[in-house]
């Protein structure tokens, strides 16, 4: 169920003969022959005409190359930035080709007018203000940024990327190439930090302790080999990873319409939340299967406003369901949550949030720790927002709660964390297996605490100038997954501390041993496929909640994709994505399960549905409409 590549991965030599036909010229199709192709004396007497037009023919080849340009040449310095611009056409179906769209000349201009008119640039002195934008002959203009998904092929000498359609560019020699990547990495720096991008500036964004990030290539990319569990020989795995994994979908269930989140149970049950209730479904190893049952949470007189739950929490061995709801319309605060007894499937009792007497508000809630939703008798959890870290007990001092009914909720007790006092930006978090907090920001940074403080990240990695929109952690606290707009960033957080012992960046400060980050990308057309208003949601790791697993995939949704990376092949640093990069490391080999509507959230169930033919739990995609349940193994 993946896209088609459309011979996106190679430019053949035939490709260099076609051409965008109601863009090339008959003329310009003439003399692209020429230039290409060895010249063959004809066996057919040459016409008077032709004979009578031969200065006509060489100002014509002198126009030409003036036009193109001669890429060993060096007497103008336009000639430096000739190239090849190739448009990819026919989407992903088998008349999908690359088309030779123009020869021109590209190059990076600073200006104001990033989306204005292509023959006007306004002349920026101040190297702080306008915005690098390329352009490439009269075709291309678009600011340098990560939404160009940028894709490069060295051992081509070619670039890739996405501005109003799918382009190519081709460069005649190496330096050529090395030279406009190099620029393409400098500009985009520039564009996002302000600054240009020096030695110092890059010191002074990303920390002396991670220089890695600014220089990748002089990293040490060990700790990303580094796996003290055997997957394919652990005894409690499921079968192992085999090289050819298909994404087959088992079944398809209409949900009730509306459905706004997607949340998974361990044991027997999952739901669907959407407008009117919680649905009820059944766990079972091929996937989730509807019981025909419908919680409504419709709580009279409720004082924490009636609009649709955004975030549910199991919790207390998944009997119980915790429901956030926003005050206002496209905001992701509260300032309180509901308790949904699943099991007469009534809102029990509505919690505020409090601190000191003051009303307060959070951005989201998760579990203490991955597994701790499985605890039949956990009442703590743990709340988010901007500028706030901390954990709740519901668990009232006076020894009882307050039911619904009551004309006050009762209050939520803070039982430790912090408020810090501004510049923190908090946007999402999530727990290891032991309780550390990963927390992902508004500026990008990915700030690790152990389970004993949230006053003060062990670990703050960098931006890389994306906001981060949601964040996940394996079990055992090795690997962080990041999800901005356009990437997911992937951080292994080992290091080897003085005393020789591997450690997380969760327990210690890993001081300038932590490894480059990876990131996980679409392709330039896979990513205009998923459409120009389509954003990255929801990355996360298969579920796993046991010491001695090992999560095997990943999977983020984009529009109507959910895609899906082997994290084992990701992880490998000989892996050929990674061949002829420059700059951080970008892994394109998915799969991806295409929908006919937006997809609301797509997550693996829990290991303990993988069965001993499939070498992964099912994959549950939710859609306003539908929910599917998938396996990544062709044969059950």
């Amino acid at each position: 169920m993946g896209t088609s590549q459309s011979r996106e991965d190679h430019i053949t030599d035939s490709d260099e003969y076609e051409s965008e036909e109601e863009e090339v010229s008959e003329d310009e199709d003439q003399y692209d022959d020429a230039e290409e192709k060895p010249h063959q004396p004809s066996s057919k007497p040459k016409s008077k005409t032709l004979d009578a037009s031969i200065d006509d023919v060489d100002a014509k080849l002198k126009a030409l190359k003036l036009k193109y340009g001669s890429p060993s040449s060096s007497s103008a310095a336009q000639n430096q930035n000739a190239v090849k611009l190739y448009l990819h056409i026919g989407g992903n179906t088998p008349k999908a080709k690359w088309v030779v769209s123009d020869k021109p000349s590209y190059s990076f201009v600073k200006t104001f007018n990033v989306d204005g008119d292509d023959d006007y640039d306004d002349d920026v002195r101040s190297d702080r203000e306008g915005q690098w934008v390329l352009k490439v002959g009269s075709k291309v203009r678009a600011r340098v940024s990560t939404d160009m998904q940028l894709k490069m092929f060295g051992d081509q000498r070619r670039v890739d990327f996405v501005s109003k359609g799918v382009w190519a560019l081709k460069f005649y020699t190496d330096e050529q190439y090395r030279r406009f990547v190099t620029e393409f990495q400098d500009y985009l720096f520039e564009n996002v930090y302000g600054v240009k991008a020096t030695e110092e500036n890059k010191v002074k964004v990303y920390g002396k302790e991670f220089l890695g990030w600014a220089k990748p290539e002089a990293a040490d990319d060990s700790a990303w080999d580094y796996d003290d569990i055997d997957i394919d020989q652990s005894p409690k795995s499921a079968t192992p990873v085999r090289p050819s994994q298909d994404l087959m979908e088992e079944f398809e269930e209409a949900a009730n319409g509306g459905v706004q989140s997607l949340t998974l149970g361990a044991m027997d049950n999952s739901f669907l939340v959407n407008d009117t209730g919680v649905q009820v479904y059944r766990n079972f190893n091929d996937g989730i299967h509807g019981k025909g049952v419908v919680a409504k949470f419709d709580s009279g007189g409720s004082s924490l406003g009636r609009s649709t739950p955004k975030k549910a929490l199991l919790m207390r061995a998944e009997t119980n369901m915790l429901l956030m709801s926003p005050l206002k319309e496209g905001k992701p605060q509260a300032n309180g949550i509901q308790q949904l007894d699943i099991e007469t499937g009534k809102i029990v009792t509505e919690w505020k949030f409090q601190k000191d007497g003051t009303d307060i508000t959070m951005r989201d809630i998760t579990n203490d720790t991955k597994a701790s939703q499985l605890d039949p008798s956990e009442s703590t959890f743990l709340g988010l927002d901007d500028n706030r870290l901390c954990q709740w007990d519901m668990r009232d001092r006076a020894g009882m709660v307050q039911n619904i009914a009551a004309a006050n909720s009762p209050v939520l007790n803070w039982t430790q964390g912090h408020q810090f006092s501004r510049g923190t930006n908090f946007q999402c978090f999530a727990t290891t297996g032991d309780g550390s907090i990963v927390v992902g920001s508004l500026e990008g940074k990915i700030r690790l605490y152990s389970k004993t403080s949230m006053r003060q990240a062990k670990t703050a990695f960098p931006g890389l100038g994306s906001p981060i929109t949601h964040v996940d952690v394996t079990y055992d606290g090795k690997w962080v997954l990041g999800t901005t707009d356009t990437y997911l960033v992937l951080i292994c957080t080992l290091f080897t501390d003085k005393d020789g012992k591997t450690k997380t960046a969760f327990s210690g400060r890993a001081g300038n041993k932590i490894p480059a980050p990876r990131l996980l990308k679409l392709t330039p057309l896979d990513s205009h496929l998923a459409g120009t208003d389509n954003r990255f949601h929801g990355g996360h790791f298969s579920w796993v909640t046991e010491n001695g697993k090992q999560e095997r995939h990943l999977v983020a949704t984009v529009g109507k994709f959910s895609v899906v990376w082997d994290f084992q092949q990701v992880k490998n640093s000989g892996h050929e994505c990674y061949r002829n990069q420059q700059g951080l490391k970008s892994c394109y080999c998915y799969k991806i399960l295409l929908k006919d509507e937006s997809i609301v959230e797509s997550r693996f169930m829990h290991d303990n549905f993988a069965v001993t033919d499939s070498p992964e739990a099912p994959l549950v995609v939710a859609t306003p409409m539908k929910v599917s349940s998938i396996s990544l193994s062709g044969k059950r």
